[in-house]
């Protein structure tokens, strides 16, 4: 399965289209938040209209939580809170943020974070069907692509569930792009969207368990 994984526009979708043709064929894109840029919710429509492609979502910490609304009745599958069995791989999204010394709009608690990740992920761990775990949130764990200079920033519930998913893809710190392996995770954050920057993900769907990342930049 091919996957355009895509972080952070913050409402400004000028380089989306390119960075699509430029992807080539993928099954699937996926938005890791920040979809806007503080508001309004309705341009979430603006952007799940530029795919042709099954689109999955989360809101960021600057999206305001009433965006869940406007994801349900775009075209764009809303992720936040739910899970999503696309062949053996399950999908499994959390939007909004740890807390940040902002006061964004969508903050959750480490508590919050951990309750609602670990139902899911103990499902498909359960799961005879699930293949492959993949995470999509908009944090980053902590301790992997979460670095500023005084240190790191991401959530420590994220942190708890690496090891058991295959892949994180997140995005929240904009000076944190790349990929790293974190134990058996790879934590993916594709970059800024709204500065053209994307990641193309090729998951293998074997025992041996590949993932390749390929960054696209427009």
């Amino acid at each position: 399965m091919k996957i355009l994984a895509i972080s952070d526009p913050h409402g400004d979708y000028s380089k989306i289209k390119k960075m699509i043709e430029k992807a080539g064929d993928f099954d699937l894109a996926v938005v890791v938040g920040d979809i806007t840029n503080f508001g309004p919710d309705e341009k979430v429509n603006e952007l799940a209209e530029m795919f042709d492609k099954p689109l999955l979502a989360i809101p960021g910490n600057c999206d305001y939580k009433s965006i869940l609304k406007a994801l349900d009745s775009s075209k764009a599958v809303n992720l936040h809170g739910k899970a999503e069995q696309i062949g053996n791989i399950r999908f499994i999204g959390l939007g909004g943020s740890n807390p940040t010394p902002f006061n964004t709009p969508f903050e959750l608690s480490e508590e919050e974070i951990e309750n609602a990740l670990e139902g899911m992920v103990c499902s498909a761990e359960n799961s005879g069907e699930c293949g492959k775990i993949v995470l999509l949130t908009h944090a980053p764990p902590h301790g992997a692509r979460d670095e500023l200079p005084f240190g790191h920033v991401g959530s420590k519930a994220i942190q708890k569930f690496l090891d058991r998913a295959d892949l994180i893809i997140c995005g929240h710190i904009h000076e944190a792009k790349g990929v790293e392996k974190a134990g058996k995770t790879v934590v993916l954050n594709p970059g800024e969207a709204c500065k053209g920057s994307c990641a193309l993900v090729t998951i293998e769907e074997n025992e041996n368990k590949t993932i390749d990342v390929e960054f696209v930049e427009v």
